[in-house]
């Protein structure tokens, strides 16, 4: 099959970009085309236009702002994996970058494109909710940002409007010592769409005590979700029981059941990836200054 007619433009610049969206609520961006092209090869998607955006160097970059990482709406996702920057700020996206697509799709596709298409499966929009990122927005009125928690509204949905383009994704960064990470999925086959995806950070003190921790689960409903582990501040992590946290902090999730797995199913790799995710975290951070196991 082949896509129905469009008008391909690739303006000059994001007030350009903005201006056409505006006008045409049928209008779509490319960037990297990953998932846009076979959509459109299906018939999937009909846009009157695609708007190119892919060469608009003020939306490309990775750059250190005010204790956070910017990655430029059109990076493309294997600009990230070899930034020394990022790689050192964010190992909990690292982590998560060698699960998406295959290294060919990855030399491609964007950051931005990625976070617009909203897969509830997609690893960059799960770490984006985990560490409770930024997107940033460019419109007519100008640059404004929304929690990445706000901007992700269901499967394929966000809190984008005609007019809106996606501009940058602001990481928080944690500066801490004693900082682990863990990232688990399940899927058919490595880079396959995941059933399941857990995500996890945490910071220990000296003794042992959890300071702060987050873990986030996709794949699971129409979204990825950031899940209550907060009864783990505090506590030392040592004598806490990690699986019986999880397990009640998603034993009453929304579940999607498909032609792949059931809802059940969906639940009880919540749990099981949830714990794994968050029990390597614990044992990076243990392991970061030679603390005791």
């Amino acid at each position: 099959m082949k896509a129905a007619p469009f008008e391909y433009v690739r303006p000059d610049s994001v007030a350009e970009v903005c201006e056409i969206l505006a006008a045409d609520e049928d209008a779509r961006i490319i960037a990297g085309g990953q998932t846009l092209i076979p959509m459109l090869a299906m018939r999937l998607a009909r846009p009157t236009k695609l708007v190119d955006i892919v060469r608009l160097k003020e939306l490309r970059g990775i750059r250190s702002d005010d204790g956070a990482i910017v990655v430029g709406a059109v990076t493309r996702q294997v600009e990230v994996e070899r930034s020394a920057l990022a790689r050192r700020a964010l190992p909990l996206l690292m982590k998560a970058l060698p699960w998406v697509g295959h290294p060919p799709t990855r030399s491609r596709g964007t950051v931005g494109g990625s976070i617009a298409n909203a897969d509830p499966s997609a690893e960059i929009p799960l770490v984006a909710v985990t560490l409770g990122a930024e997107i940033e927005i460019e419109n007519s009125g100008g640059r404004s940002s929304m929690p990445a928690d706000e901007f992700f509204i269901g499967a394929m949905v966000t809190s984008v409007i005609p007019g809106d383009c996606v501009a940058a994704v602001r990481f928080p960064v944690w500066s801490q010592p004693r900082l682990g990470t863990g990232f688990h999925e399940v899927s058919a086959r490595q880079s396959d769409f995941a059933f399941v995806a857990a995500a996890a950070q945490v910071v220990l003190d000296e003794g042992g005590r959890c300071i702060d921790a987050v873990l986030g689960l996709g794949g699971v409903g129409d979204r990825a979700e950031r899940i209550d582990v907060s009864a783990l501040i505090g506590a030392d992590v040592a004598r806490f029981v990690i699986s019986d946290l999880v397990r009640s902090a998603t034993e009453h999730m929304e579940a999607n059941s498909d032609l792949h797995v059931s809802a059940d199913y969906r639940r009880r790799a919540a749990a099981v990836l949830g714990t794994r995710a968050l029990g390597d975290a614990i044992a990076e951070a243990r392991a970061a200054d030679g603390m005791a196991q």
